[in-house]
């Protein structure tokens, strides 16, 4: 069975967010003040969490990605991953992090079925990332990349923000560490997603600036790489680096969108389905959920909602094409 939306596209990857909470304050994702945190009552417990993933995994969606806030902030998260790994049918079950509490968690998260992490990392400068995150210290993301190679977790994925005058400099010591390590590094694009990204957009770098910064020390061309498991179910463009095993990423959200193969909704800590994240358009399944709405009902809502999934968002028309949603209550 697949989820098949209105323009022909089968949904089979649904992230979702766990908390909105962070330990980081990233200024393109949460800006100073936001979020107004939902109370405990408002977030989906875990076992709500556990039944909406056998619905959609009942539906075809055979990847989950959880994702936050910062999902390892969440009290009890290795019984989740333990309940989401035992449905059937599910093919990946992956978690999205910023690593600083990993070092704790991997191998307890690891044996409880979770099969991969990608790790935000915009940079390896202490003092950079210090001011990045309003606080963080780099070393303890670094100890919990250790962590997850340790543990298995592989491959292991590096997200990047790429930020004009920030971080854009750094690049090619970014791919060295990833080739040193044998990660996998994803360069992205700011996107316009909450108060946060509108307010990053002069700091903004193209996907084709990204490659162009990324080649300058050698000049060689990258060689486009297709994993077949992932073609039409990732946003990235894969290349290998000549004489190397390792690979890059680049996420071209808003220069050369990716909609016409999206597969993809988001799941909200607070029960809401979000459609797109450049839109505002989203079907609440917690209230039906808590209101007795059978596992029935609730796939009818979600099949409603996949048909009213847009056809594609206008990132790259400017700030004002923006959406309201704040990064951090969707998990990218």
């Amino acid at each position: 069975m697949a989820l098949i939306d209105s323009f022909g596209r089968a949904i089979r990857y649904l992230r979702v967010s766990v908390t909105d909470r962070c330990n980081l304050q990233c200024d393109y994702c949460r800006p100073a003040g936001e979020p107004i945190l939902p109370t405990h009552e408002q977030l989906l417990t875990l076992e709500e969490i556990a039944r909406l993933g056998r619905i959609f995994v009942g539906l075809g969606i055979d990847r989950i990605r959880l994702t936050g806030g910062e999902p390892l902030l969440r009290r009890n998260l290795v019984t989740l991953v333990g309940n989401l790994a035992a449905i059937p049918g599910l093919h990946e079950l992956s978690l999205t992090t910023n690593a600083l509490l990993l070092d704790r968690f991997a191998l307890a998260l690891r044996q409880a079925g979770l099969q991969r992490v990608n790790i935000s990392l915009d940079t390896l400068d202490p003092a950079t990332f210090f001011r990045i995150t309003q606080g963080g210290d780099v070393l303890r993301v670094l100890a919990g990349i250790e962590a997850a190679v340790a543990a298995g977790l592989h491959p292991v994925k590096i997200n990047m923000v790429v930020m004009r005058g920030v971080n854009d400099h750094e690049i090619p010591n970014m791919i060295a560490f990833a080739v040193q390590h044998g990660l996998v590094l994803r360069f992205i694009e700011t996107m316009p997603v909450g108060r946060a990204g509108l307010n990053s957009a002069e700091r903004y770098v193209s996907a084709d600036e990204i490659v162009a910064l990324a080649r300058a020390g050698d000049g060689q061309e990258w060689i486009p790489v297709l994993h077949p498991k992932e073609q039409g179910s990732g946003p990235a463009r894969y290349f290998r680096i000549p004489g190397s095993m390792a690979e890059v990423g680049i996420i071209s959200a808003r220069s050369r969108h990716f909609c016409d193969t999206c597969n993809r909704m988001r799941l909200t800590s607070r029960g809401e389905l979000v459609l797109c994240l450049g839109g505002m358009d989203q079907v609440d399944l917690k209230t039906s959920m808590r209101g007795g709405a059978t596992d029935a009902e609730l796939a009818a809502l979600i099949l409603d909602a996949v048909l009213r999934k847009p056809q594609r968002h206008h990132f790259e028309l400017g700030a004002d094409s923006g959406s309201a949603w704040n990064m951090s209550g969707l998990g990218g």
